[in-house]
């Protein structure tokens, strides 16, 4: 490599991103003008860049109210409808208000107290597939869901897993802050009203692929993700990643490779990797037999925090990455536990060892995970650049050669993990049509 990761590039493509584009939700307009822009960018140092689209649910919300009773007044509060849930097609719906704890309460061997009412619903994630089931079961009003990970005085944007919405299907499910249910329960809040305009339609989202050819069949992956939640403009999540991969791109460009090195900015990352999972589908017979490495990038660009990377490979490539990384002052904790909300999962349900470079800045991960704030301001160019170089090293290393430390965990306890994860949350190896290119 002849030249170095420059922080200036990496701050003008996630400007341009946040900035120019602004909010990126999957299927919709700004996330396509996202993906053409990667793709012209990329263009400027591969000689290969392709778009594969897919379909997606796009949220379309044009307003959302939501009114709590306190004491016998009604006060406004605000909430961010989750994708993938249905609205309440502009009608008010009103509901007594029910507490209900994720963590433990779906011990009750009965849940029919919910049905009818508001469930103010403690936890982001409804992750267990029965837990969701039977919540359905209970037929609820609608659903005030509290990310008791990020206690704060604003909404966390997020989203109900797709998989579990097509099996047992959703009520209206909105986002809500931390403080203001605290408010609630400490001051007698015994009625919700909850009104949300719009819906998600059926739209398209696509991959950008962009590739340096290698000499021979094997392939080396290189991921991040362009799309947004609602609300964010999501400049570390995750502009920074979509940043790495075009400076990636130039400077491992400038010289040839034995192994291809694919680039892949993924779409409709925020709705459960589904851009991911849709390219492992498709490519699973390539992935097998040409796939080397998967390298990705999401949320690591932090102006204050930490590194947390989560590796899939055996012990011999825990240490040689951490190698490269530490002989250039990069130190991290490693995560080796199945972590299935980021895109180099389906990857690893595909077989493929990888690493996937995250920093978090509280021990939840990021104070403006999801919201308003997550903007080019709370970004280090030069901690990302730094990031970016030390791993064109290890992609170049996994690209060139046969390395023996290139290898997938074979611990059958993990791999059977694995699969139930990839069969219970996403679906398993069911084969999305795919719509071609646009």
């Amino acid at each position: 490599m002849n030249s170095f990761v420059s922080p200036e590039n990496i701050m003008r493509d996630i400007r341009f991103l946040t900035e120019e584009i602004g909010v990126r939700l999957a299927g919709s307009d700004s996330e396509w003008q996202a993906a053409k822009y990667l793709e012209k960018r990329f263009l400027e140092y591969v000689p290969i860049c392709r778009m594969e689209e897919f379909p997606v649910l796009e949220r379309c919300v044009e307003s959302e109210e939501l009114e709590i009773r306190i004491h016998g007044k009604k006060e406004k509060f605000a909430c961010s409808l989750f994708s993938s849930a249905s609205s309440t097609q502009g009608k008010t719906i009103t509901a007594e208000l029910v507490f209900f704890d994720g963590h433990t309460e779906y011990q009750r061997p009965d849940l029919s107290h919910l049905t009818g009412k508001a469930v103010v619903h403690f936890g982001a994630h409804v992750m267990n597939e029965n837990n969701y089931r039977r919540l359905m079961a209970a037929r609820p009003a609608f659903l005030l869901m509290v990310d008791t990970r990020h206690p704060g005085n604003f909404p966390v944007a997020d989203g109900l897993f797709p998989k579990f919405v097509k099996k047992y299907g959703a009520v209206p499910t909105v986002s809500v802050a931390f403080y203001d249910v605290w408010n609630w329960m400490t001051n007698g809040a015994d009625l919700a009203a909850l009104n949300v305009k719009g819906d998600a339609r059926k739209s398209v989202s696509c991959n950008v692929i962009a590739e340096i050819p290698g000499e021979d069949d094997g392939c080396v992956y290189v991921g991040a993700h362009h799309d947004t939640q609602a609300g964010t403009v999501g400049a570390d999540d995750n502009a920074v990643g979509c940043a790495i991969l075009l400076e990636l791109a130039r400077i491992l460009s400038q010289t040839p490779h034995k192994h291809a090195i694919r680039f892949i900015s993924f779409g409709a990352e925020e709705q459960l990797s589904v851009g991911s999972a849709t390219y492992v589908r498709t490519h699973r017979k390539e992935l097998k037999d040409h796939g080397r490495f998967m390298c990705n990038f999401d949320s690591c660009g932090t102006a204050v925090g930490w590194n947390y990377f989560i590796t899939t490979t055996g012990k011999a490539g825990r240490q040689h990455m951490r190698d490269i990384y530490n002989s250039r002052d990069i130190y991290y904790q490693e995560c080796t536990d199945l972590e299935p909300f980021q895109d180099g999962f389906p990857f690893t349900a595909a077989g493929l060892p990888g690493i996937t470079l995250e920093r978090g800045n509280n021990d939840c991960g990021l104070f403006y995970h999801h919201r308003f704030d997550n903007t080019a301001d709370k970004i280090s160019p030069e901690i990302v650049a730094s990031l970016a170089d030390a791993s064109a090293v290890l992609i170049q290393e996994a690209a060139d050669g046969d390395p023996a430390w290139c290898a997938a965990p074979k611990d059958p306890k993990h791999l059977q993990a694995v699969k139930q994860c990839w069969t219970s949350i996403f679906g398993g190896w069911t084969q999305r049509r795919n719509r071609g290119i646009r």
